[in-house]
């Protein structure tokens, strides 16, 4: 059972089949996918977002692998506007969020929950995440929280491939960070 979050604005919901008409009308621009590991195909098919929470999402949150979440503003709570995952192996955590809500502090607020899911809760070690270095808002999100860069290389996006970097942050880090802000 994945817990519903609540931060000082939103509300993060384990993610239902149910969402996945929503979120399908929301999801499939460019400037949320253009940074995604190329997984996601575009152009995003019409039922893309419904096939990857029943062959994908939701399988992987059955077998205890990953842990998704969608993100609802409290003063709105039926309205998804982005979502976050964490997730067993080499890279445990990625997110987007419509454009409409950004750089209002909203994705900081989610990371920080799900870190400390992830650290006080499923009790890993580290928790590492992988961008473009394009993405200049995400790799903001890792500054801000703590995290530090482990590893450069190239990824393969959506819109390509680009200069990538590999952020992580230990569960030791994160209880300082958690204490100093």
């Amino acid at each position: 059972m994945i817990p519903v979050f609540q931060t000082a604005r939103l509300i993060l919901r384990s993610l239902q089949l149910e969402d996945a008409e929503q979120v399908q009308q929301l999801f499939p621009r460019w400037e949320i996918v253009q940074h995604l590991k190329n997984k996601v195909p575009w152009p995003f098919p019409s039922d893309g977002v419904l096939t990857y929470y029943r062959e994908v999402a939701l399988p992987a949150i059955a077998r205890g692998d990953e842990w998704h979440w969608t993100l609802r503003l409290k003063t709105s709570p039926d309205l998804i506007i982005g979502a976050i995952g964490l997730r067993k192996g080499e890279i445990n955590r990625g997110f987007w969020l419509a454009p409409e809500w950004q750089r209002q502090g909203l994705m900081t607020e989610a990371v920080v929950a799900v870190n400390d899911y992830w650290f006080d809760v499923l009790k890993f070690p580290t928790l590492r995440t992988s961008k473009a270095i394009a993405n200049a808002t995400s790799r903001r999100i890792s500054e801000k929280t703590g995290m530090r860069i482990v590893a450069t290389g190239e990824g393969d996006y959506v819109s390509g491939r680009l200069p990538s970097e590999t952020w992580e942050i230990t569960a030791e880090e994160w209880q300082a960070w958690k204490g100093s802000n």
